[in-house]
């Protein structure tokens, strides 16, 4: 009884460990480590949507300095503050990726806006984004689009 349960156990452990894998992705492009870009899914007829990311400087500083992609008519660096009671949203020129420092592109803060969404965006498919830093160049990344906010993505204040 006790063989069959740590089996169980065991193999229960394994999907687990395989599904995190699955939607777990990471690009690299010189000394820049970008992780598990990602959309949230939008409703049929919403014309706009986000893409998230997290940029892990292990280098000399750099700039996003633009986003290209085919699933929307534009893509726009943006940034979000709260200024007393109400949410500012506006485009930024680029993204500073300081020498040794991470940077979240998150709901709430920073993102990559994307307008004039030509389709709907599914929980569970994925489109490619063109990220185009200053210094290291450009990078092609896989977004997935999930119906939620991912695990230990956690939205500003």
């Amino acid at each position: 009884m006790q063989t069959s349960h740590r089996l169980l156990t065991l193999a229960f452990a394994t999907l687990v460990t395989i599904a995190a894998l699955a939607q777990a992705h990471e690009y690299t492009l010189g000394a820049l480590h970008i992780g598990h870009p990602w959309a949230r899914a939008t409703a049929q007829g919403q014309r706009v949507g986000g893409a998230y990311l997290e940029i892990d400087n292990r280098g000399p500083a750099d700039r996003l300095l633009a986003v290209r992609g085919e699933v929307s008519e534009a893509q726009q660096l943006h940034s979000m503050a709260l200024q007393g009671n109400v949410m500012h949203m506006r485009e930024v020129d680029a993204v500073d990726v300081p020498a040794g420092a991470k940077v979240k592109l998150e709901p709430g803060g920073l993102h990559i806006m994307l307008v004039g969404l030509k389709a709907p965006l599914a929980a569970g498919s994925s489109f490619p984004l063109t990220l185009k830093f200053e210094k290291a160049g450009e990078v092609k990344v896989e977004v997935k689009v999930e119906s939620g906010m991912p695990a230990g993505h956690d939205m500003k204040h």
